[in-house]
């Protein structure tokens, strides 16, 4: 998981975390080009990005953490989980802040569990 606009809000957070996701999604592909010549297994993720406030703070006594909470981790959880193996899968939130820098595959809403149905795209690359 990573969060992007903390701990200093910016503008850009959704942008910089999209173009990393898309880094990240180029990254594994060439990754697995190389295992597969190597006659090993692949590795698969999803990568699923939604925007949103959350809160964030410190945890711990003993080791301490940096951690965010909220509805839109959840969301975010489930828009990876609702996402396919090497794409990124956007919400509709995100979608908005990025439009203008990325294009993006309409996927209509899908049902996420315990969130009901959620607008999502995928981002097929920078323009």
């Amino acid at each position: 998981m990573c969060a992007g606009g903390l701990p200093v809000a910016n503008k850009t957070h959704a942008i910089d975390v999209v173009s990393a996701g898309l880094e990240i999604q180029q990254f594994m592909l060439e990754h697995n080009i190389e295992r597969k010549k190597q006659g090993q297994e692949v590795f698969e993720i999803r990568i699923g990005i939604h925007t949103g406030p959350v809160v964030a703070g410190v945890v711990g006594f003993k080791k301490f953490a940096y951690d965010i909470w909220g509805d839109t981790v959840n969301i975010a959880s489930r828009i990876e989980s609702s996402g396919v193996a090497g794409k990124v899968n956007i919400s509709e939130s995100t979608y908005h802040y990025i439009k203008e820098h990325f294009r993006c595959k309409n996927r209509g809403k899908i049902s996420a569990k315990n969130k009901g149905e959620i607008h999502m795209h995928f981002v097929e690359s920078k323009i």
